[in-house]
């Protein structure tokens, strides 16, 4: 008779299970609503990926709904402007030096900095000598002006996720590590955007021409910009009698900035019939729009992926373009988004000398009656949005699970 063999030892592991890793801890910082839309993004999917994950830092309503536990809100770090700045100081200073010492007693797996370099650099930079990974969310504008803070960011930075694809060959000349995720305004706006729809939503006549004016969000910028802008509407409102404008608000300090200039501006009586200010919906605006007449910036971007003609223009302060120019901190004679990541001039722009209100009018005037160019951008728009499309907060959380704890990437 065979004896029976006996039973394998049961496994140590199933005797002993080793534990679960503790939770990811995931602090995070963002100052701006920008900021907290790219924040509530990545938590989403660093959430979806990792369900018992823990967020703590600064953020807004958004990244709070997402699941952050706020220390302290995004507002504390909304200030804008040199004098605001040097008048709360003091206070960002402080916020500044308890926010670092309690992330860093918090142990976190990693710290996100999301824009607001001026604050949150310097945040990493002190964490990351102290052994905490960093990754900063939203390059500044290294392709543009002052090319070796990108060095200066990898000493603050483990990674750096870039919106634009041709940021990262800038850190590589650097030897920083750089990702680019997508730009998330272009995975939520609509290839073909409906400016039919647009149109009946601000009550537009659907036949006559629109302009979209935008001075800018800061009121430095809606104070240099607006009065010009005012004067070549009226010469486009001269030369198209049924022309609509209408000037959508970033903010309500915006707002006042701009009815401040228009009040005492010399075209108000001939513009004031023609012109509809509104309290934010940009977006729909430029939608709904034949022809957008906006400052340099983010706008440009979103101008570009609603398919809108534009002209752009910018006015720094007179000694402040002179100094940039004569110590060489530009780098590009080319300002506008569109025409950066067209690699081509695609869209006019009018910058300092250049920005007056017989230019821009022309400008302007130009693509409201050049049908054909006005057709033909649309189809090079979309092909820029589609590089862009990259459905940005995934990508971002991958690049931060790279720099996660074994067994948590």
């Amino acid at each position: 008779m065979n004896a029976t063999a006996p039973a394998p030892a049961a496994a140590i592991d199933d005797i002993f299970p080793a534990p679960p890793p503790p939770p990811l801890r995931i602090a995070l910082v963002a100052g701006e609503a920008s900021g907290d839309l790219l924040g509530a993004g990545l938590i989403a999917e660093l959430k979806r990926r990792h369900p018992g994950a823990l967020f703590v830092g600064i953020g807004g309503e958004q990244m709070q709904e997402a699941g952050l536990d706020a220390w302290y809100d995004a507002s504390e770090l909304a200030v804008m402007g040199l004098v605001e700045v040097l008048k709360h100081l003091p206070r960002l200073l402080r916020l500044r030096g308890e926010l670092r010492k309690r992330v860093l007693d918090w142990k976190p797996d990693v710290f996100i900095g999301i824009d607001a370099p001026d604050f949150n650099l310097g945040v990493e930079r002190w964490l990351k000598q102290r052994g905490v990974k960093t990754v900063h969310y939203v390059s500044p504008s290294v392709w543009a002006w002052r090319e070796k803070r990108a060095e200066k960011i990898g000493q603050s930075a483990d990674r750096v996720l870039c919106l634009f694809p041709m940021e990262p060959a800038i850190y590589a000349r650097h030897g920083v590590d750089a990702r680019f995720v997508g730009h998330p305004l272009a995975d939520e706006m609509p290839l073909h955007p409906d400016r039919d729809e647009a149109r009946m939503c601000l009550g537009l006549d659907d036949e006559a021409p629109v302009l979209a004016l935008l001075p800018g969000s800061r009121v430095g910028e809606v104070e240099r910009l607006s009065g010009d802008f005012l004067a070549a509407a009226a010469r486009l409102r001269a030369a198209e009698p049924r022309l609509s404008i209408v000037a959508p608000m970033a903010n309500a300090q915006a707002r006042a900035a701009f009815e401040r200039v228009l009040a005492a501006h010399p075209d108000a009586a001939a513009l004031r019939p023609a012109l509809h200010v509104t309290d934010g919906g940009a977006r729909t605006v430029m939608t709904a729009c034949d022809v957008v007449l906006l400052a340099s910036g983010t706008a440009t971007l979103e101008a570009m992926l609603a398919k809108r003609p534009m002209v752009v223009a910018y006015k720094i302060a007179p000694l402040t373009y002179t100094l940039v120019k004569t110590f060489g901190l530009l780098k590009t004679d080319t300002y506008s988004l569109p025409n950066v990541l067209a690699g081509e001039r695609v869209v006019p722009e009018l910058m300092q000398a250049d920005c007056t209100p017989e230019k821009l009018a022309a400008a302007t005037l130009a693509l409201l009656r050049d049908a054909g160019r006005a057709s033909t951008l649309p189809a090079r728009f979309e092909q820029i949005h589609l590089s862009l499309r990259r459905d940005a907060s995934a990508r971002a959380a991958d690049a931060v699970a790279d720099l996660l704890p074994s067994g948590h990437g």
